[in-house]
């Protein structure tokens, strides 16, 4: 027996690994985030399966349909949003797991800052520009964040920033980040990203929270910061550049050169 956990993805259906929905189908046990993650998703368990929506359950109750699922010789698909190495609160579940000595595993999924990139049709990592992405977020009500994490040091950086759970933090976000950024860097807030009701909202470090607060977005929206959002004029990679040799591309023979 064994629990598989599953990155669902960002939303959209189809963005679910094969390794994920194949195995969403085969279990005969499917817990899942019932808030990020689409019905159609879990749709898929087979006929008969025990589908149970984790949204209102303790650690405690989740763990305890794991035993009981262990007892009867059936894997479990335990089913989160995104990625869940990213805020997918699987670390207490498999140190639970761990201790009780159940197998488990886990498949990848599409994280909800790659979403937000692919809709915004932007490459986050352009020459010169941005060669670095921080996934971070800020204390809310949840566990406070390790004050070397905190906006104010991961601002100096000056990288993209894709800062998660934190729509409701935009104020805090503009005050960390305007020494180091500026009011006019570009920001961007992207509602349920490539979800059907997906929102894009454009502007700056200034001005972005007053357009989140017109359009009432107070959850599940993921915050980007940083130059690269609105570049332009950067110079091309050197990855596809004819004068840039690499193993896979070296340099080619003049023209009439001698053979060997």
């Amino acid at each position: 027996m064994t629990v598989f956990f599953i990155g669902a993805g960002p939303g959209a259906p189809d963005l679910i690994t094969v390794r994920g929905l194949d195995l969403i189908r085969r279990c005969p046990v499917c817990l899942y985030a019932g808030s990020l993650v689409p019905a159609q998703i879990v749709s898929a368990a087979p006929e008969g399966a025990l589908v149970r929506d984790t949204a209102p359950m303790t650690l405690d109750e989740i763990i305890a349909e794991m035993e009981a699922a262990e007892a009867r010789g059936q894997d479990v698909a335990r089913v989160h949003s995104g990625d869940p190495s990213l805020y997918g609160a699987i670390g207490e579940q498999m140190r639970r797991l761990d201790a009780l000595g159940i197998d488990y595993d886990i498949v990848p999924g599409v994280p909800a800052f790659a979403a937000a990139a692919a809709a915004l049709k932007c490459e986050l990592t352009l020459p010169e520009i941005a060669q670095t992405v921080i996934l971070t977020r800020t204390t809310m009500k949840a566990s406070a964040m390790p004050e070397r994490e905190s906006l104010q040091i991961l601002g100096r950086s000056g990288a993209t920033l894709a800062i998660h759970l934190s729509v409701r933090n935009l104020r805090h976000v503009r005050e960390a980040l305007e020494p180091h950024y500026g009011l006019d860097c570009p920001a961007v807030v992207i509602y349920r990203a490539s979800w059907p009701d997906q929102q894009i909202l454009r502007g700056t470090l200034g001005d972005i929270g007053e357009k989140v607060r017109a359009a009432k977005i107070t959850r599940t929206a993921l915050v980007l910061v940083g130059p690269v959002l609105a570049a332009e004029g950067y110079r091309d990679s050197a990855l596809y550049d004819a004068a840039h040799e690499h193993v896979l591309r070296p340099r080619k023979k003049a023209a009439g050169a001698a053979r060997t």
